[in-house]
C-alpha cells in the first residue's frame, strides 16, 4: 500500500516539472514566432530567457519557495502555487507587447521556482528507501514529457515558412482561432500557434492545481514539527547553511556540479529550436520535430535511469551521463551541425546525457544530504544561485553567438569546459546514499 501510496504522489506532485520545463519549451518553440510579431532583437530574446522559468524567474521562485516549504509544510505550496503559474500563462496568452510578454514569463518562472524544492522535496521524504532515486526518475520523465507533448503540439500548429503547405496539420485551427479574434495573417496569425501551445499548459495547471490540493502532508515533516524542533527562521537557516561545515562543502558540491551543467542546459533549453534554425538552418517545423525526436529519446533514458539508479553504483552512472554531454558538444566542434546527419548525432548524444542527467542526481542527492528542518530552504538557496547565474548567462550567450549564429563555434568551446567541469565535480564527489534512509544519512552527516 505504501509503495502505490508513493507512486501516486510522486505523480501528482510531477505534474510542477512537467509545467516547469513545458513553459521553457513553448517559450522556446515560439521563439522566433514573438520575435517576427513584436520586431525584437537578440537583446529581447535574452532577456526573455533571462527572466524565464529557465533562468531568473525561477531563480526568484526558488529561494521564496524553499523557505515557504520548511516553514508552513510541502502541502502549502501545492495548495495555491499553481494559481501564479496559470496567471502568468494568461498573460503571455494576451500578450500584445514586450512588455506584457516579458511579465508573463517572469510570473511563469516564479511560480515554476516556488514549486521546485518542495516538490523534489516531498517526493525524497515519501517515497520508500529503495525507491527513491525511481520515484526521483519518474519525476523527471514529466520534464521530458512536458517539452515532448508541447514540441509536437508545436509542430502541428506551426505557421508555413516557406509558402503554402509547409505549415503544420493543425495550422487550420490556428487560423480560425485567429481569425474568431480579428487577426488576418501576417506575423499576428503565425504568433497564435505559440498562445495555443501556452492554452494547454493553462489546462494542465489547472489539473494539476486540483490533484495537488489532495496530497497529505509530508510525514517527515509532520514528524519533525511533532519532534519540538524549532523551525529556524530565514535568516536562521542562512547561518546554518553557511556557517556548518557539513552545509558549506555540501553547497559548493551540488551547486559546483549543478551550476556548470545548468548554464549548458538552460541554453539548450531555449535556443535549441532558435539554434536548429541560424546555425542549422531548419525551418521552424523542422526543428521542433528533431527536438521532439530527441525529447522521446530522454523519456526513454529517463526510465532506464529509473530503473536501474537505486541498484547500481551512483558514481560510475553520473559519470557515463555527463560523458555524453561532453561527447555531444566535442562532436559540434568536429563534424559541426550544418548537415543532417551532424544534426542528429548531436540530438541523439544530448538525449543520452539527458535522460541520466545532472539534474537527476542533483534532485536525489541535494533532497537527500540536508536535514529537514532546512531541507528544502537549502533546494531553494542553490536553485537561486544556479538560476540567477543562468541568466546572467543567457544574456550573454546572446552576444557570443551572434544574430545569425556566427559565433556558434565560440560557444560551443565555452558549453564543452563547462561539462567537462561538472564531469569532474560530480564523480570526484559523488555521496554514497543509495539505500540509507533519509534519517540515516542526517545521522551520519549531522550527528544525533
Amino acid at each position: 500500500m505504501k509503495k502505490k501510496s508513493s507512486l501516486k504522489s510522486t505523480i501528482a506532485v510531477s505534474l510542477t516539472n512537467y509545467l516547469d520545463a513545458g513553459a521553457i519549451v513553448a517559450g522556446a518553440s515560439g521563439l522566433t514566432l514573438w520575435k517576427d510579431y513584436l520586431a525584437l532583437s537578440e537583446a529581447h530574446l535574452g532577456w526573455l530567457n533571462a527572466i524565464s522559468a529557465n533562468c531568473l524567474g525561477a531563480a526568484i521562485g526558488a529561494i521564496v519557495g524553499g523557505f515557504l516549504a520548511d516553514k508552513y509544510g510541502r502541502k502549502a505550496i501545492y495548495t495555491y502555487n499553481m494559481l501564479v503559474y496559470m496567471a502568468g500563462v494568461l498573460c503571455i496568452l494576451l500578450a500584445t507587447s514586450f512588455t506584457q510578454l516579458l511579465l508573463g514569463f517572469l510570473i511563469t518562472g516564479i511560480s515554476v521556482g516556488v514549486g521546485v524544492p518542495a516538490s523534489w522535496t516531498y517526493i525524497s521524504e515519501s517515497s520508500e528507501v529503495k525507491n527513491r532515486g525511481r520515484n526521483i526518475g519518474i519525476s523527471q520523465m514529466a520534464w521530458g514529457i512536458g517539452p515532448t507533448v508541447i514540441l509536437i503540439l508545436g509542430t502541428l500548429l506551426a505557421p508555413p515558412t516557406s509558402g503554402a503547405g509547409s505549415e503544420g496539420w493543425l495550422f487550420p485551427i490556428v487560423q480560425g482561432v485567429a481569425e474568431w479574434f480579428g487577426v488576418g495573417g501576417g506575423a499576428a496569425l503565425h504568433v497564435f500557434s505559440s498562445r495555443i501551445v501556452f492554452a494547454s499548459l493553462f489546462v494542465v495547471a489547472l489539473i494539476a492545481w486540483l490533484l495537488q490540493r489532495q496530497l497529505d502532508e509530508s510525514k517527515e515533516w509532520v514528524a519533525m514539527r511533532a519532534s519540538g524542533q524549532k523551525q529556524p527562521g530565514t535568516f536562521a537557516s542562512f547561518g546554518k547553511l553557511f556557517t556548518v561545515r557539513t552545509n558549506v562543502l555540501t553547497l559548493l558540491f551540488l551547486a559546483g556540479m549543478y551550476l556548470t551543467w545548468n548554464l549548458v542546459a538552460s541554453v539548450m533549453g531555449f535556443f535549441q529550436q532558435h539554434i536548429y534554425e541560424t546555425a542549422g538552418g531548419l525551418s521552424n517545423a523542422a526543428a521542433n520535430l528533431l527536438s521532439v525526436g530527441q525529447w522521446l529519446g530522454i523519456i526513454a533514458t529517463t526510465f532506464v535511469f529509473s530503473m536501474i539508479v537505486d541498484k547500481v553504483n551512483q558514481r560510475w552512472l553520473y559519470c557515463a551521463g555527463v560523458s555524453f554531454a561532453v561527447l555531444a558538444w566535442a562532436m559540434v566542434l568536429t563534424v559541426g551541425i550544418t548537415s543532417m546527419a551532424g544534426l542528429l548525432l548531436f540530438t541523439l548524444l544530448w538525449a543520452l546525457q539527458a535522460g541520466i542527467s545532472v539534474q537527476s542526481f542533483y534532485a536525489l542527492w541535494a533532497s537527500e544530504l540536508f536535514p529537514a528542518r532546512y531541507r528544502a530552504a537549502a533546494q531553494g538557496i542553490m536553485f537561486f544561485i544556479v538560476r540567477g547565474l543562468s541568466a546572467a548567462w543567457g544574456l550573454g550567450f546572446v552576444y557570443i553567438y551572434g544574430e545569425q549564429g556566427e559565433g556558434f563555434t565560440r560557444a560551443a568551446w565555452v558549453m564543452l569546459a563547462l561539462l567537462a567541469v561538472s564531469l569532474v565535480i560530480g564523480t570526484v564527489g559523488a555521496p554514497n546514499t543509495r539505500g540509507k534512509s533519509l534519517e540515516q544519512i542526517t545521522r551520519e552527516r549531522y550527528g544525533e
